[in-house]
Formats: C-alpha cells, structure tokens, sequence
C-alpha cells in the first residue's frame, strides 16, 4: 500500500476506482467487501476501458514494480526470459492481465491487491 499522492489523470483522482478484470474473483471480492461497506465503486477494466499507457507509469512510481507485477501468474509463467526483463511499462501494457489486481485509487492514493493491509485502509 501507498500513501503517496498521485494524479491518475481527470475522473480518477477524487473517486473509488476499482481497477480489475470482470471476471478476476479477486476483484469481485473486493467489490463485493467495498460495496457491503457502503462505499460507492467505479469499476474500470484494465483491459477495455483503462488508459494503461498513462496509468502504468504512475501506478509503477506509487507501488513498485515487485508490488504491481504478479509473478504469479500464467501470463508471466508464459513469457520468455528476455520479456520477463523488458521494461515494466511497455511490459505491463502489453499484457495487462500482469497487473495484480484490483489496483484501487482513492483521492490520489493507490492500493493494490486485497491483501489485509489493503482491507483495514479502505473498509
């Protein structure tokens, strides 16, 4: 988690922005948790609806790539070497399903996964 300040660009810095895939059960969670809190939500897709090419170098610069990267994941398990150690932006834009998800913007503040941390600031 961050707590540095960030401009996510005009509709994202002074709003809940939930940033994830539909069908990532993990962003349903946090959805679902963030929802049963009260909180008003906008769900933004990373992979239809996000500017990836402005918010990845933001988000890199809040979180760290060792945060934002899912080395988890199949996506990164499928990639060659040389790709694993391309540049974070480019990386992360041309395969958005390496971002760990949600990435939650909040007045600035970005959060991402939904580890405990993450839970205990927002809900």
């Amino acid at each position: 988690m961050s707590t540095t300040k960030h401009d996510f660009g005009e509709g994202y810095a002074m709003t809940l922005k939930l940033f994830g895939l539909k069908n990532c059960d993990t962003c349903k969670k946090a959805i679902k948790a963030l929802e049963a809190a009260g909180k008003t939500i906008a769900f933004v897709d990373i992979r239809a609806e996000a500017d990836l090419s402005i918010l990845v170098p933001k988000w890199l610069d809040a979180a760290g790539e060792e945060r934002l990267i899912n080395r988890r994941s199949t996506t990164w398990r499928n990639l060659s070497e040389s790709e694993r150690e391309s540049d974070p932006v480019a990386l992360l834009n041309a395969h958005p399903t390496l971002i760990k998800r949600p990435v939650i913007t909040r007045d600035g503040d970005i959060f991402v996964g939904w580890a405990k941390d993450v839970q205990a600031a927002l809900l």
